[in-house]
């Protein structure tokens, strides 16, 4: 279908640049114009003009979806129907992607299709998790509740993202910062001290050498050290896309000191908090653990999620099935039996999540806790180490002029 790029005016005034797909120029002018928007510009991309769209890049966070279930509930509220809030919402998305997505939902809707199946067309923008409560609102005919209930999700989602940027934001800091004050002083400061020495005839102790050494390394081959780092950082990303790196990066992440407690609490409260949402929005239990799994974080943790759903869809007890897993804390699995024996589940899981998601939250405070001090200790060893090797060099010197002396 021919993309067109355009220029127009909103109806608070705003001027908005963006692209549309339509069958013909007339019908893109048409979209525009029963969105509401004064068109200023409006012809055909070119190979010149196009928008060089690169995957993954500017896609919509999580509180850009908070906030776009936010908005929907708000203005679906006041008995607009739903082509209208996409409209408004279109106007007011600052995310492009998002906004472009809004857009084609929009003539989508317009044409007769549903909310779900339009959202359903751009998996890189709205997950199947969302896409699924929304056919269930639809479907129930309580749309409002099924978005209200999402925005509490990607709310979550996003404070839980913030707590682990939080952790290791100070320790990254610490060390950019360590990384720069040693290539600093390794290429400058040192070799003048140490060809200040050698010009003085002293004796180099052991450590002092060995510092040279590593800084006439830096001075020469620093552009090398920079190319093994980007390097490392690429290939550990694209092998942690494999399915042998998501195994090995998982298998790491729950045996490391730090992260062994952290993964099976951060696990369960996306768990239960997605099993919940999923179950509330009238899933069955079989289809509700099948997008779960997908939710998951640790790919160990989706394999279990997977077998607990295979457990459950031939007539296995889902506490059972949990235990089996052998990865779930024994409060995931108590509290779901309760569930499972009141015909609680979905509000038994509710707080479930609740409790896992304030142990996460402490968790991560007690993780910065033992960063901070960790790094420090381990910049002021590099720094001392550094120190004495300028150090002993002028103290054997002060020993042989007081021998000279003497």
């Amino acid at each position: 279908m021919p993309a067109y790029n355009y220029r127009a005016i909103t109806k608070t005034g705003k001027t908005i640049k963006g692209s549309i797909e339509a069958s013909s120029a007339d019908a893109g002018k048409a979209s525009l114009r029963n969105a509401g928007y004064a068109i200023l510009d409006f012809a055909p991309q070119t190979t010149l003009n196009k928008e060089i769209q690169i995957p993954f890049l500017g896609n919509p966070r999580a509180k850009h979806l908070a906030v776009f279930c936010r908005q929907f509930v708000s203005i679906l509220k006041a008995g607009v129907q739903v082509s209208e809030v996409l409209s408004m919402l279109a106007q007011q998305t600052d995310n492009k992607k998002l906004r472009d997505a809004i857009r084609s939902m929009q003539a989508d809707v317009e044409k007769g299709q549903t909310l779900a199946s339009s959202m359903a067309k751009f998996p890189r923008i709205f997950n199947s998790m969302l896409v699924n409560m929304v056919a269930a609102g639809e479907e129930s005919g309580n749309l409002e509740s099924s978005f209200k209930q999402m925005e509490v999700y990607f709310d979550r989602a996003q404070k839980t993202k913030n707590s682990a940027l939080r952790v290791m934001m100070y320790p990254i800091v610490l060390i950019v910062v360590m990384i720069i004050v040693l290539f600093v002083m390794m290429t400058r400061i040192i070799p003048s001290f140490l060809k200040n020495f050698e010009a003085m005839g002293a004796e180099l102790p052991a450590l002092t050498k060995g510092v040279m050494a590593v800084s006439n390394f830096f001075a020469h081959w620093w552009w090398l050290l920079v190319l093994i780092l980007l390097g490392l950082v690429f290939g550990g990303i694209l092998y942690g896309k494999t399915n042998q790196g998501k195994h090995f990066f998982g298998a790491i992440s729950r045996k490391l000191p730090f992260s062994r407690s952290f993964i099976p609490k951060r696990e369960s409260a996306v768990f239960c908090r997605t099993l919940s949402l999923l179950l509330g929005s009238g899933l069955t239990l079989t289809s509700a653990l099948q997008l779960c799994a997908s939710n998951m974080t640790n790919i160990y943790y989706k394999e279990a999620v997977e077998n607990v759903r295979t457990m459950v869809q031939e007539g296995w007890p889902l506490t059972t099935a949990l235990n089996q897993t052998g990865l779930f804390p024994a409060m995931v699995t108590n509290l779901a039996g309760i569930g499972e024996e009141t015909g609680d589940l979905q509000d038994m899981l509710a707080k479930t999540a609740d409790y896992y998601d304030e142990e996460v939250e402490a968790a991560t405070q007690r993780m910065l806790a033992l960063l901070e001090p960790m790094v420090i200790l381990f910049m002021a060893g590099f720094v001392a180490i550094i120190v004495f090797s300028i150090f002993l060099p002028m103290l054997n010197m002060t020993k042989l002029y007081d021998q000279y002396l003497q």
